[in-house]
């Protein structure tokens, strides 16, 4: 029963696999961890929505199915290549604006920003620029981040680093924090409200 995905993929998602198949980018969101990102992003009515790391676009086409017709979604990355098939499949959404952008010139460039939903899925505003990313959270907002138990594809000392920062936000007293051992591995933070 926990491994089912029991609600329809977004209309984009097959075309997106498809293509990410023959790009070689192997480092989407799985199919679960998609689904769940659906589920919590429809709790946003008119949000302002974040994701860190679009790859081909697999996670953002669920995230945007879950979103209602008010949200927005920023969604970056800094690989063109693997952003032109996200682009390609769901760029006429007017809701989706997404960025061929270095993670650390963004954040420098965008820390006036707030976000009611952040889904972490590369390196800056999960391993770098933590501090930066939790900023951006709005009050009540949720900090979504997957692959937090060991993937094949992890380098070398890569657990050390996913331990390392599953207790680094257990130790901040502005989140409100489950882990959860589920599809790959899921933490979701939700910003207290002071």
């Amino acid at each position: 029963m926990n491994q089912e995905i029991n609600q329809a993929y977004p209309k984009a998602y097959s075309n997106i696999e498809k293509a990410t198949n023959k790009s070689g980018f192997t480092m989407a969101s799985d199919a679960l961890t998609c689904s769940l990102l659906k589920t919590l992003a429809a709790t946003k009515p008119a949000g302002k929505f974040l994701e860190l790391g679009t790859g081909t676009g697999l996670s953002t086409s669920w995230v945007l199915d879950g979103m209602d017709a008010a949200s927005t979604l920023i969604s970056i990355d800094n690989n063109a290549g693997f952003l032109a098939i996200a682009q390609q499949f769901l760029g006429a959404d007017k809701r989706l604006e997404l960025i061929c952008i270095d993670g650390a010139d963004w954040f420098e460039q965008s820390k006036h920003l707030q976000f009611d939903y952040i889904f972490a899925d590369t390196w800056h505003g999960k391993y770098l620029l933590l501090d930066e990313a939790i900023a951006m959270l709005n009050p009540g907002g949720l900090y979504i981040i997957d692959d937090m138990l060991p993937q094949p594809n992890w380098p070398e000392g890569h657990h050390e680093k996913a331990i390392k920062l599953v207790e680094v936000l257990e130790q901040r007293v502005d989140l409100i924090l489950i882990k959860q051992c589920w599809a790959t591995g899921i933490v979701i933070a939700v910003k207290k409200v002071v």
